[in-house]
C-alpha cells in the first residue's frame, strides 16, 4: 500500500470526568433521598484502578444505587457497555452489601480479535490489525473504511466502541 492510505481506530475509551460528575450526582442523590436516611449507602469512584464502590445497607437498596448510577450515566453519555458490575458481597455490618464496577477502558485481546475476525469474515477491501488495547483499520479506499465502520456498529462486541483517527 503506498502514500494513499485512509485509516481510523477502533477504540473503547470512557469519558472518566462525565463518569465522575455522573457519581457526584448519585452521591448527591443519596443525600438528598428520604429513603435513605440514616442509611449507609455510597457509591466511590477510584479514577486510578478504574472502579466504582457501591455499598448499601441490602441488596434492595443496592439496586436503587445502581438504578441511580446507570441512569446518571446514561444522561452524561456514559455508556452502560463500559461498566462491568461485579458480584454482589455480603458485608459483615449487619446484612450490608457491596459491589465493585470495573470501568471498561481499551479493547481486550479476546475482543480485538473478534472485531478483526469480523472485518476478515466479511471479506472487504480494508486491514485490520491490533495495536495495543485497540484495532487499527486500513484501506485504499474512505468508502472502504465507512463500510467497515458500518459492520462494526452493526454488531454487538459487548463494548462501546468509538472510531478514533479517521483519515
Amino acid at each position: 500500500m503506498g502514500s494513499k492510505d485512509h485509516s481510523f481506530d477502533v477504540v473503547s475509551e470512557v469519558d472518566m470526568q462525565e463518569l465522575d460528575n455522573a457519581v457526584t450526582q448519585v452521591k448527591k442523590e443519596i443525600a438528598q433521598r428520604f429513603d435513605f436516611k440514616d442509611s449507609m449507602a455510597s457509591v466511590d469512584l477510584n479514577k486510578g484502578e478504574k472502579k466504582i464502590t457501591l455499598k448499601a445497607d441490602n441488596e434492595y437498596k443496592l439496586k436503587t444505587v445502581v438504578d441511580m448510577l446507570q441512569l446518571k450515566c446514561t444522561k452524561r453519555n456514559v455508556s452502560l457497555k463500559a461498566l462491568e458490575f461485579g458480584k454482589v458481597e455480603t458485608g459483615r455490618v449487619g446484612g450490608s452489601v457491596n459491589q465493585v464496577v470495573t470501568v471498561q477502558s481499551g479493547i481486550p485481546a479476546d475482543k480485538a480479535k473478534e472485531i478483526v475476525k469480523a472485518i476478515k469474515d466479511a471479506k472487504m477491501k480494508v486491514q485490520a490489525s491490533i495495536q495495543s488495547d485497540q484495532v487499527r483499520v486500513q484501506s485504499l479506499k474512505i468508502d472502504d473504511l465507512q463500510t467497515a465502520i458500518a459492520l462494526l456498529r452493526s454488531k454487538d462486541f459487548g463494548l462501546d466502541l468509538q472510531f478514533m483517527n479517521f483519515r
